[in-house]
């Protein structure tokens, strides 16, 4: 059975957000993950877990000032030091949270600074993350984001690119955050994109083309594509993170169609 998981960033924003792991657990979700941790402390959300009884499963690393447009720092040199700051502050987070897993975003490339020396202090700070992550058994995952509508100048927008990073680094601790959206805009056939890159993905997200919308809103075939995840060998988790295109409970149908 698909382990589908709410993100409650996106889900259920008719409640304040420490209302929404109860109307996960009420939607039928066991699941969650969410953009940011560090807004709250670490027993305030912890206890709505366990109230709950929901697993959270993914949050991501400190992304600079994101109110003012940052969408990460991993790829800008002169923000390496507060870099590691906030994988130590977010292994904090995993550890109190007991949360598993943790996405790096790559950040917002200026013009000024050239692709290899961006490369290049992407990977030297995933190294990092990734080590230090993993001496308290938390796993490091990098997501291309599509730059062509969401992001524009996001470094890490390509699969490709993201193989290319895991491959070389070639480090135990780092894995592919494959999103189902993402992948549509940037690459299409998100089948085909999914099966080629299945040794790399750890984890899951999605939401339909156009609008960022539920599952049956948009031109994605999600009874093909998860279809083709739950005949593969993929064990980890499925996460809802689209705008509901109406209400949160109005856009679950898809839950009870592939569950």
């Amino acid at each position: 059975m698909p382990k589908f998981a709410a993100n409650l960033t996106m889900l259920f924003q008719e409640v304040p957000f420490l209302e929404r792991f109860s109307k996960a657990k009420s939607a039928g979700f066991s699941y969650v993950e969410y953009l940011f941790p560090y807004a709250w402390e670490p027993n305030v959300l912890a206890e709505q877990l366990t109230q709950n009884s929901l697993t959270q499963v993914l949050f991501n690393l400190p992304a600079g000032n994101w109110a003012a447009g940052e969408r990460g720092i991993a790829c800008l040199p002169e923000r390496t030091e507060e870099f590691k700051r906030g994988v130590s502050l977010a292994a904090e987070y995993a550890f109190a949270l007991n949360v598993k897993q943790v996405n790096c975003l790559a950040g917002i490339r200026p013009k000024t600074l050239k692709h290899e020396i961006a490369l290049d202090t992407l990977m030297g700070n995933l190294q990092y993350a990734a080590d230090y992550l993993a001496k308290d058994g938390t796993h490091l995952v990098i997501e291309p984001i599509n730059s062509r509508i969401d992001m524009p100048g996001f470094f890490l927008d390509q699969l490709s690119l993201a193989a290319q990073i895991i491959d070389e680094l070639n480090h135990p601790n780092i894995s592919l955050q494959f999103d189902i959206y993402h992948t549509h805009i940037m690459n299409g056939n998100v089948e085909k994109q999914f099966l080629q890159h299945l040794d790399k993905i750890a984890h899951i997200q999605f939401a339909d083309f156009p609008g960022r919308h539920e599952p049956g809103t948009g031109e994605i075939d999600f009874s093909t594509v998860f279809e083709a995840i739950q005949k593969s060998n993929y064990s980890g988790y499925i996460s809802a993170e689209y705008i509901p295109s109406q209400t949160s409970k109005t856009s679950l149908d898809w839950l009870q169609t592939f569950n």
